[in-house]
């Protein structure tokens, strides 16, 4: 019996899929990362109840990971389990102009689900790339909408392994801030109210905001989106500009010179590679300016 065996046989009890050594360049967008030791995908909020409860009663390391779009993960992988929340944990149910989705749902899913039933106000989220559970966590928005603006409540995981329910008014929704953000909790589930909309002008706003997409960021590389928080009152990307390091390169990273606000993995990049990139950037953006950037990125190593 090694350190992970009671976790897999507890992942056998709920069908779902455990795999050993697992790349995990392959489950994030930046498409850069090591093995990770175990990996169980999560089908089921009972079993991530229970594997979170067993790996904090023994000690276990464990990661909770969602689609990989707004982390980095170093080349040498993570030592302990992954417990994956993606599309085997990714339903999505409408009742009126309510929606309810499991934490692994992808936004684009959950999009497409509010243009089937005429429901508007999630437009701003088509195209940004990860699963409903971490937008959440991070309360993602673009072009004028955020996260805050659509959800009613969610349940989680408490740091005891118990299961929760918030409403929105306590869960402390800022930019890229959130009550989750600060204590190890786990989001399950979450809901979302919209409004009754027209098909067409629903699906013309989202067509027109992923159009604006395809022509100012680098789609077309492996990246974690903006890389860099907004700072108080400017932009990262105006900043990094005006500094001149549009282009700066690091190995295979390189500071895009379609969007300066993106790091992308242009070829075959390495975490050290693309951490060289970030640590430049702020380092040069702080002597220039005096400000200090923030990743956006949550560094996994």
């Amino acid at each position: 019996m090694n350190d992970y065996s009671i976790l897999e046989q507890t992942a056998g009890k709920y069908g779902a899929v455990v795999l050993r050594n697992e790349p995990m360049k392959t489950h994030t967008s930046f498409r850069i990362g090591g093995p990770c030791d175990v990996m169980i995908k999560i089908n089921c909020e009972a079993l991530l109840c229970e594997l979170i409860k067993l790996c904090r009663e023994n000690d276990i390391r464990y990661y909770v990971v969602g689609r990989g779009s707004n982390i980095l993960v170093s080349d040498e992988g993570l030592h302990g389990a992954v417990l994956l929340i993606g599309s085997d944990f990714g339903s999505v149910r409408v009742k009126g102009d309510i929606i309810e989705c499991n934490a692994g749902a992808s936004l684009a899913a959950v999009c497409t689900v509010a243009l089937e039933n005429e429901l508007t106000g999630l437009e701003f989220a088509y195209g940004i790339p990860g699963s409903v559970g971490g937008a959440v966590f991070m309360n993602a928005g673009a072009y004028g909408g955020e996260m805050k603006d659509v959800v009613v409540s969610c349940r989680y995981i408490d740091e005891k392994g118990n299961i929760k329910e918030i409403p929105l008014e306590k869960m402390e929704l800022s930019y890229r801030h959130s009550f989750f953000s600060e204590r190890e909790l786990c989001i399950t589930s979450v809901k979302m109210k919209l409004a009754k909309g027209e098909h067409s002008k629903i699906k013309d706003r989202m067509d027109t905001l992923m159009e604006r997409r395809k022509d100012k960021q680098p789609l077309e590389y492996p990246s974690a989106g903006s890389t860099f928080k907004r700072p108080e009152g400017d932009f990262a990307a105006r900043l990094i500009e005006v500094c001149g390091l549009k282009g700066t390169a690091c190995g295979g990273a390189e500071v895009s010179t379609k969007h300066s606000g993106f790091v992308i993995n242009k070829d075959n990049a390495t975490f050290d590679d693309v951490m060289g990139v970030v640590e430049t950037v702020k380092q040069k953006v702080k002597e220039q300016t005096g400000v200090m950037l923030e990743c956006e990125v949550l560094i996994m190593k």
